[in-house]
């Protein structure tokens, strides 16, 4: 059997001096060789990892706290605790820490790291201890001042808190309050408020178990109420006793809970609202009262959760009919504070609470809230249901499920009886609250929203052997939930423009199309057959007609992520439907404003021309191109009908795109040391051998015939002729002027251009303006080299067939002509020949 006094939980302080638990384990002490010395060592229950190793060193500060608490600084800012089990552990433990250092186990604290200067320990050591006054109201401001001038010495602190728990002093100083209370004794309860002040600062925890104490505590918030800063004193007691009352919703039976949980709200209260805000330096003594009220918070949590007939009672009340509204409202107001608190358990005990939860019914009981009118009550339901989504999604996606399988299966008795089945699923709930939203800035529509994404979310669903959750999740949305989504948008966007097109609204519309978005981009087949099938994306694209922007963009958006997807799917619903024509008219009507509309227009056909998206060019360029043309301040538009153009090329003659494929494979470089052995070859050839204008062909070249590839080429270069220069006119153009302020033709009058002339191929050099990196360009196979004659399209470059010059060939061009300079004038002739 498990040794249950060894089992701990390790805890770490995190910088927001909270604690964070870092496993359950058991914990032991023995020599470590490595950290030569005693040690501390925890081991994981679950897989006998080492969770802590920690060596008892004899200067370390330990701390004893609550009777199953050791707290320790291993550095600076790292603060650790061991919560044990039981006390009997504990004190084990703490025997052999004391042991180890030398101390009596009498003691709560071994001893303080802070180092103090040899002259005041030597004070302090020659002294047995600190001797407090006597407690009377004519030396309240000795012992104030006592107390102030012990809290910058560590081993003053520790003597003076030693004082105060071995003569009871804080009992009698409560008895001089009552006194100073009763004679109106305003200076006396002033130092009074200095010297408890003093005591919270001592961070010790014995001496805040006397404080907290169910006949003390109030005592000491009525000390803190006589704050000498303050011209009034401050009615913390009167707020505590009667305004802020102690409800039980369900009875508890159990006396030590009741008291824990008066005394963890009492103390919070001094934390939160009667001791002044903490300077820096005085923060870090007060992480004992943090501590104090964060393990008093895991002990309600534990205890009321291992009170089953507690949490039976207030499932059973939150679910019946015959409960009232204020009654519930209470109910559900205390099991939210009830998840809150959960947040402080470590995660097997968070796993053990939400399923406790989960068996008890919180679900149902949710659904049967969120059904309610009360707003109050629906709003504290969703925080609830925000914990279990955050905790596990996949919990709530099963119980969706289940009841979406009942309900069917209801609904199929009451067809055959020809009863209709009413009842609303949660999740459609959630959705239904989320379009309902009275809030003018939706704030409860966006938590929702953030609540439905987790849910839809792929990457947080399970996959096992025998099920996919995603596979069976996302068909019971798409079945049963979907339409709920998108009512709102399907009602606005019946006509070519938006119903309604208040504020309100399209910031609810635009919530929509964000969860749609999401859906697109991580969602399959699913939202790709109920968009086509349900035609949303043309019903999207009527809210690019509404005034405001932000919902225009997230149609926008929409599109955009359909696009990008490049799913021929969903291009040929765009094409059939026609729906760049929402686009092109938004486009259009933005008029020359440079703003967010205009550029993510343009960004998105410019995605079209990059990812040469085929179809979409082509279906852009033949139905929209006329309202496009003039649009010069960029060149996507044109980019694009040059693509288009291409197509047609390849389409009309498919020998050029063999040829395109022919030239693509005799791009190639040399690296220097084959140009030097061609070259050496071209020195040795004797001038005899040679005709006169013949160019040295490299022997993998001459195996080509000639005649079979000049014939495409020259008739290619002819067609290319003419769109260059086009292309170089409007280029020159747009360079000469800059960019363009945008001008349209709102009317799509048809008209024809006056084509440029052709213009010589000297002209056309690598490099001169063009769309970059597409075919028939300068820099691509297609386009007039430099120094080529119109009749032939063969140069020859350091004595290598090239059939076209590319512009990063240029370095090696350039390196050619002065290796050709350097020639005998004889071979030079015959070069140039």
């Amino acid at each position: 059997m498990t040794d249950t006094r060894r089992r701990v939980k390790v805890y770490t302080l995190n910088e927001d001096r909270q604690w964070d638990d870092r496993g359950t384990g058991h914990v032991s002490s023995g020599y470590v060789e490595r950290l030569k010395g005693m040690s501390l060592l925890v081991r994981a229950e679950s897989d006998g990892s080492l969770l802590l190793e920690s060596k008892i060193n004899p200067n370390t500060a330990y701390q004893k706290q609550q009777d199953t608490l050791i707290v320790w600084s291993e550095a600076e800012n790292y603060d650790l605790a061991l919560s044990f089990q039981e006390k009997a552990g504990c004190d084990e433990i703490w025997e052999k820490i004391c042991q180890v250092q030398g101390k009596d186990p009498s003691v709560d604290i071994t001893q303080d790291l802070v180092d103090e200067s040899e002259e005041e320990r030597f004070d302090d050591m020659s002294s047995p201890g600190l001797e407090l006054p006597s407690c009377e109201l004519s030396r309240l401001e000795e012992i104030a001042e006592l107390v102030a001038s012990s809290l910058p010495s560590p081993l003053r602190r520790e003597k003076l808190a030693l004082a105060l728990e071995n003569e009871g002093y804080i009992k009698k100083l409560l008895e001089l309050f009552h006194v100073c209370e009763d004679l109106e004794n305003i200076e006396g309860l002033h130092h009074l408020y200095e010297i408890i002040k003093g005591i919270f600062l001592l961070n010790r925890t014995a001496l805040f178990e006397v404080m907290f104490s169910e006949e003390c505590i109030m005592d000491v918030i009525g000390c803190l109420e006589y704050d000498p800063a303050l011209s009034q004193p401050r009615k913390h007691r009167e707020f505590l006793t009667k305004t802020a009352k102690f409800k039980e919703v369900i009875p508890i039976s159990d006396p030590e809970l009741k008291q824990k949980i008066h005394q963890t709200y009492r103390v919070q209260y001094i934390q939160d609202m009667v001791l002044p805000t903490p300077s820096v330096f005085e923060e870090n003594m007060l992480s004992t009262l943090h501590s104090f009220i964060f393990f008093n918070k895991v002990e309600i949590v534990g205890m009321l959760q291992e009170d089953e007939k507690f949490l039976t009672d207030l499932f059973a009340q939150l679910t019946d009919e015959a409960t009232d509204e204020e009654k519930r409202q209470e109910l559900v107001n205390f099991l939210k504070e009830f998840c809150a608190f959960s947040q402080t358990l470590q995660p097997q005990n968070r796993d053990a609470f939400f399923k406790t939860l989960s068996n008890m019914g919180i679900l149902p009981a949710l659904e049967v809230i969120l059904g309610m009118d009360d707003t109050q009550v629906r709003s504290a339901a969703t925080d609830i249901f925000s914990y279990l989504v955050e905790y596990n999604p996949s919990m709530v996606r099963e119980f969706v499920m289940q009841e979406a399988q009942q309900n069917d299966d209801v609904s199929k008795k009451l067809t055959e009886q020809k009863i209709t089945n009413k009842d609303i699923l949660l999740i459609n709930l959630i959705i239904e609250h989320m379009i309902c939203d009275t809030d003018p800035e939706l704030g409860g529509a966006v938590q929702l929203m953030g609540l439905l994404r987790t849910l839809v979310d792929p990457e947080n669903m399970l996959a096992t052997a025998n099920k996919t959750e995603k596979t069976e999740f996302l068909g019971f949305f798409y079945k049963h939930c979907m339409h709920v989504l998108t009512a709102p948008l399907l009602a606005n966007t019946t006509e070519e423009k938006p119903s309604k097109d208040d504020f309100q609204t399209a910031q609810l519309l635009a919530l929509v199309l964000e969860l749609l978005t999401f859906c697109v981009e991580h969602h399959t087949y699913h939202i790709k057959n109920y968009i086509i099938n349900k035609d949303i994306l043309r019903r999207v694209l009527v809210l690019m007609a509404s005034k405001h922007a932000f919902l225009a963009l997230c149609a926008l958006r929409f599109k955009r992520k359909i696009i990008g997807l490049k799913d021929e799917f969903y291009n040929r619903y765009i094409m059939k439907s026609f729906l760049f024509e929402p686009v092109v008219k938004a486009f259009l009507n933005n008029g020359s404003r440079y703003n967010l509309m205009n550029s993510a227009i343009i960004e998105m056909f410019e995605f079209i021309r990059v990812e040469d998206i085929k179809s979409l060019t082509a279906h852009v360029i033949e139905n929209y191109w006329k309202a496009l043309e003039d649009v010069d301040y960029v060149q996507t538009f044109k980019g694009l009908k040059l693509r288009f153009e291409q197509q047609r090329e390849r389409q009309d003659n498919p020998k050029l795109d063999s040829m395109r494929s022919i030239l693509r494979n005799h791009r190639y470089r040399r690296d220097a040391r084959t140009l030097e052995d061609e070259e050496e070859m071209w020195f040795n050839t004797d001038e005899d051998d040679m005709e006169d204008g013949e160019a040295v062909v490299s022997p993998s070249d001459k195996t080509k015939n000639d005649d079979d590839i000049m014939d495409p080429i020259s008739k290619f270069m002819e067609r290319k002729k003419l769109k260059e220069s086009e292309e170089k006119e409007v280029l020159l153009k747009t360079n000469l002027s800059g960019r363009q302020s945008p001008s349209f033709k709102l009317s799509l009058s048809s008209g024809t251009k006056t084509s440029l002339t052709s213009q010589s191929p000297a002209t056309s050099l690598p490099g001169s303006p063009g769309s970059p990196g597409s075919p028939g360009s300068p820099g691509s196979p297609g386009s007039v080299p430099k120094n080529t004659s119109q009749t032939a399209a063969i140069t020859t470059k350091g004595g290598l067939v090239g059939l076209v010059d590319y512009p990063d060939d240029d370095e090696d061009d350039d390196e050619d002509e002065d290796k050709e300079d350097t020639l005998p004038l004889s071979k030079k002739a015959k070069f140039e020949s």
